[in-house]
């Protein structure tokens, strides 16, 4: 009987031996592949693809070999002159494949040639060549492989990039405000006057900032690679930040010009003149030293102006050049400096002579008395 049981034990562990080879044998192992191949469509040299009109462009290529059956995620790389390997000559579309039956975005096949082309607008539409390689991976990014190129012979191609527009958001962020974009100073936008912004700011003496069309650090804050024009004595500074060494309270303005595909600033520093026009202030379209508000000294002050000489309609504005003021006028409603920016007229407050309007734009509040 203790012969039985011993070699029922060892029956019992072969088997386990053997069940354990097995498994090893059944698990697939990686297999590196040195390329695939990607097929030529079999009109691509006597067809014009028109990608204006043109949903997808369907491509077909062989399934890399990587030993087993894999999913595989494929993208597109483009080149205009068959380089795939110098930064700048090709570009890779923003959709992936995971067949190896894929219907490429044509949308997206025009935006990229048309930034690779260099070409500007009035260029377009242009016949062009353009080639195609597939880069293969595993889902986890391991085994990339790369296909061959293929030729569309005749392509046409649209100008196919977006316009470039000016920004309609402008922020103040810096050490004043600990740089947090949750704290940044919004600025004004000017009506009628894309990309233009201003803003009554209080900046500390040695302060630096950045501005920015978002709330956020996306590669785009505008310092000291904009042209800054100190008109005020701040005393402009700075390596990357702007860098303020005169502290106090200044106008900010902001122009955007665009060249090109390019967006380039020019950011003003000058005095902080607030007018009071209208009736209240004696008539429309005089800005000067009767219409002037004071300046406080401090960073929570008032800015205060002349008393008012007439009862009427109360108009406040700053002055930019060749601007008209009721494209950067403001006004205090319910406690508060209400802008313009670029909307409709703005509700009408009534005050009477004699009384004065007090700006602290430290919180955005004002009040008539």
């Amino acid at each position: 009987m203790k012969k039985l049981n011993i070699i029922m034990l060892l029956l019992l562990g072969m088997f386990f031996i053997v069940s354990c080879d097995s498994d090893r044998d059944s698990n697939p192992t990686l297999q590196q592949p040195t390329t695939f191949v990607l097929n030529t469509p079999a009109y691509a040299t006597s067809n014009v693809y028109d990608l204006e009109n043109s949903q997808s462009i369907e491509l077909t290529c062989s399934q890399p070999d990587y030993g087993y059956t894999a999913a595989v995620t494929y993208a597109v790389q483009v080149s205009l002159v068959n380089d795939f390997e110098t930064e700048g000559a090709y570009d890779v579309l923003p959709s992936t494949y995971f067949t190896a039956k894929m219907d490429v975005n044509a949308s997206e096949l025009a935006v990229v040639a048309t930034e690779l082309s260099g070409q500007p607008e009035e260029n377009f539409p242009i016949i062009t060549k353009i080639y195609i390689r597939l880069k293969a991976a595993l889902g986890n990014g391991a085994g990339v492989t790369y296909s061959n190129s293929i030729e569309l012979t005749k392509v046409r191609l649209h100008y196919a990039l977006d316009p470039v527009v000016p920004p309609t958001n402008m922020y103040i962020n810096g050490s004043f405000v600990d740089w947090d974009w949750a704290k940044a100073v919004e600025m004004v936008p000017t009506h009628s006057n894309p990309g233009t912004f201003w803003g009554i700011v209080y900046i500390p003496e040695g302060a630096e900032f950045k501005l920015n069309s978002s709330k956020s650090w996306d590669g785009q804050p505008i310092g000291v690679n904009a042209t800054l024009n100190d008109n005020a004595g701040a005393g402009l500074s700075g390596e990357d930040n702007i860098k303020v060494s005169n502290g106090g309270w200044y106008q900010l303005t902001v122009y955007t010009t665009i060249t090109g595909r390019e967006l380039t600033y020019t950011v003003n520093f000058d005095a902080p003149n607030i007018y009071s026009t209208g009736d209240p202030a004696g008539g429309f379209d005089t800005f000067d030293e009767t219409r002037l508000f004071t300046v406080p000294a401090d960073a929570d002050g008032e800015f205060v102006s002349p008393a008012f000489v007439a009862d009427g309609e109360m108009r406040m504005c700053i002055k930019l050049a060749d601007i008209d003021w009721w494209k950067t006028e403001f006004i205090i409603l319910d406690g508060k400096i209400e802008y313009r920016g670029t909307g409709d007229d703005q509700t009408r407050v009534n005050v009477k002579a004699g009384q004065k309007a007090y700006l602290k734009f430290s919180d955005g509040t004002g009040h008539v008395e």
